[in-house]
This record gives structure tokens, sequence and C-alpha cells, in this order.
């Protein structure tokens, strides 16, 4: 049996580069002191070996890390994976990267991956959400590195924080379809108690149809988040037959817009004539359905690079006052409204 290879050290690359294990180390960390031709000459030496850069080990030394941890309720979901991308972008010209956990929209989940995160010891922690269980607010807090919270605008941050307010957001689609002469407008959304930003949204339009001096009653929650197009299809289909005068519906997201838009051409009700139907979020399928849907735009991408620039803020001065930058959706009103 052939015994393992060893892989490459930092000595194998600096006995062929002609320098010393130092220097290595430091063209790695795009150290200023090594010159670009120096840097060069290590990187071809290490690509020849196989070499790769144990940060791990030169982490523990400085006491720094050159991760950066963020949670996200979901990969799948295009808006945080616009915000992932501009984060991954602003970030990667300072060498950091993205150390990344999936929360499935549970704050437990969330909780638990925090703790194992912090045990990596990363530079900083990118939390997407601002409310927390009680023992994930306390791990944020004690971090001793920054936090930023994303997506929301919390009432009480942890610390930095780049978002905006759900509930607002909601308000921009309320006010169009009252103004549009809709008074019996209903709300289509998931399980409110693991979506805190869905919890939000259908806080919102409660609020906002209560402004206007109408009933907010209309209220259809269907499954886990994020809800499917099938589950806004058959919220829909619950809609249509238990208040069949609705004139108007507001979705959480548009993919459950976009079910709910198709259960109404099943049954040939017209949209938006006899109907109008708003989602949520500016995903690429409002802009390309049939016909086209209202939505509000979060600017997700916005998000991320608002984010990024932010960290590498406070990086370099971590004693910073906290500070939330507030992005502000943007009403995007297509032919599904009327």
């Amino acid at each position: 049996m052939t015994p393992p290879r060893k892989p490459p050290t930092m000595a194998d690359v600096a006995r062929i580069a002609v320098v010393s294990p130092m220097t290595v180390s430091r063209a790695f960390k795009r150290d200023s002191s090594v010159s670009d031709a120096t840097r060069e000459t290590i990187l071809q030496a290490a690509e020849t070996l196989g070499y790769v850069f144990d940060s791990t080990a030169s982490n523990l030394r400085s006491q720094k890390s050159d991760f950066v941890a963020v949670t996200i309720p979901s990969i799948n979901n295009a808006n945080f994976a616009d915000t992932l991308r501009g984060l991954s972008e602003g970030v990667q010209a300072r060498g950091l990267q993205i150390l990344l956990g999936s929360t499935n929209y549970d704050i437990h989940e969330e909780e638990r991956l925090i703790e194992q995160l912090l045990r990596r010891r990363p530079g900083a922690v990118v939390v997407t959400g601002g409310q927390h269980t009680p023992r994930a607010r306390r791990l944020l807090e004690n971090a001793a590195v920054p936090v930023i919270e994303i997506w929301d605008l919390p009432a009480a941050p942890i610390g930095h924080v780049v978002g905006f307010s759900n509930a607002a957001a909601v308000r921009l689609l309320v006010d169009h379809l009252v103004a549009k002469g809709c008074t019996k407008i209903a709300f289509i959304g998931g399980d409110a108690d693991r979506d805190t930003r869905g919890a939000d949204r259908r806080a919102g339009f409660i609020a906002a149809m209560q402004a206007h001096g109408l009933e907010a009653t209309r209220l259809i929650a269907v499954g886990a988040p994020p809800i499917s197009m099938r589950e806004g299809a058959e919220a829909m289909a619950r809609l249509i037959e238990t208040l069949p005068d609705t004139e108007a519906v507001i979705c959480v997201s548009d993919p459950s817009a976009f079910g709910a838009l198709t259960e109404c051409q099943r049954r040939g009700i017209a949209v938006p004539d006899r109907i109008s139907i708003a989602g949520f979020g500016d995903y690429d399928i409002a802009a390309v359905a049939f016909p086209s849907l209202t939505t509000v735009n979060p600017f997700p991408r916005e998000i991320g690079l608002q984010t990024a620039a932010l960290l590498l803020e406070v990086l370099d001065a971590p004693d910073s006052p906290a500070r939330v930058i507030a992005i502000t959706p943007d009403l995007i009103t297509r032919e599904s409204s009327r």
C-alpha cells in the first residue's frame, strides 16, 4: 500500500521561491511590504507545488480572522442571493471570505448557527433580520466583533444595521391599491411565527388598511416560509372561495403572487379587471409574468454592497459608533394592478 503523500508546506514554497517562510506568509496575506514581483514569484511556486495557504494557524497567531460569518434565511431565495452577491463583491478586494449559514427561517436554527460560527472566531457577523432568540442576542452582544443586522430596521439594534422597514414597504402597496379605488384588499402570507419579515409585512398591511379606515380582516396564511408558487395558488383559491368580493390581494412575495395570478387565470378571473394582484421583492418573474406584477423593489444587492462598505469601515475602526443605513424600497407599478 502506497503511503499518502504529504501536502506541500510553506517551507517548500519558500525554498523554490528563494525567500523566507515569513515572506511567503506575508505574500498570501497581501502585506504591502512584499513587492509585486516577489509576490508573483511566490504565487507561481505555490501553484507549481499545489500549496494551499493555511489561514487558520495565521489567524490564531494574529488574533485576526479573514472571514465574515453571514446568516441568511434561504440559499434558494433570489433576493438573499443578490444580497450575498453584493456583499461578496464588496469584501473580496480586502481578501475577506464569507462563511455562510442558512437558518431556514427558523430563529432557533439561527441561534445554533451563530454559536457554531462564533467558535470559528470570525472577524465580523452579519445576520439577516432583527429578531433573534434571547440567547442568540446575548451571543452576538458578547461576540467582541462587529455585528451587522440586515434586511430590517430593528427597534433595538445589537450593533450596526443596513435595512428597511418591511411594514412601511407594504404601505406603498396599500396606498397604491386604495388610490386605484380598491377597498376590499386581502393579504396572503406564510407562517408569521417563522417569517419575521413576512410578519412585519402583514402588520404593515393591517396598519395601512386601518389608517385608510378600511377593514384588515382578509388575511390568508398558508404554509411555512418561504411560501411557494403552489401555495400562493392554494391561498388564492381559498380567498376566492371564501371572500369572492375581494378586489385586490397583496402577497408576501413575488413567487406567491405569481401563484395567485395563475390561479386566477385557471379560473377565468381577469387580472386586473376583476381583481388586482401585487407581490414583493421585484423578482425576475414579476417582470415577465403576464400580466406583469406590481411589486416592491427592496434593492437586495444594494443592501449587500452597503453592508460590505460598512463592514470594511468598522473593521478598520472597531470602536466607531453604531450606524443605521436605511434603504428606501421602491414601488414598481405594473399591469396586475388597475
